[in-house]
């Protein structure tokens, strides 16, 4: 009987939300911002920068809800309930990736 437990608890942790920070970016082809001036990558570059950081916060939230679930009922609630912004967070960390290189083959400063 403890098996099982220990099982169900270790697959209920893997379920939960990543820490932002162990989120990998998505590769995002530099193309999609050609046509930008420096002027405009930077500050589509501060955009992207301000949209991860307020991801961030509600991936962090989502984290401490999964492991409150996890610990109160054995379920990641928080992910189960949509909160987790794991995609969104990678998509933008590839968004952020491609203008630094665009704005590096640019030579903008």
């Amino acid at each position: 009987m403890n098996k099982i437990v220990l099982l169900s608890m270790a697959l209920a942790v893997c379920a939960c939300a990543k820490a932002p920070e162990n989120i990998a970016a998505v590769p995002i082809e530099t193309q999609s911002f050609a046509s930008m001036s420096c002027s405009q990558l930077n500050q589509k570059d501060i955009e992207q920068q301000q949209l991860l950081k307020a991801l961030s916060s509600q991936q962090k939230q989502a984290q401490a809800g999964d492991a409150w679930g996890v610990f109160l009922l054995g379920l990641p609630v928080s992910s189960m309930s949509g909160s987790d912004k794991e995609t969104e967070i990678a998509v933008t960390k590839g968004r952020i990736d491609a203008i630094e290189r665009r704005k590096n083959q640019k030579g903008c400063t």
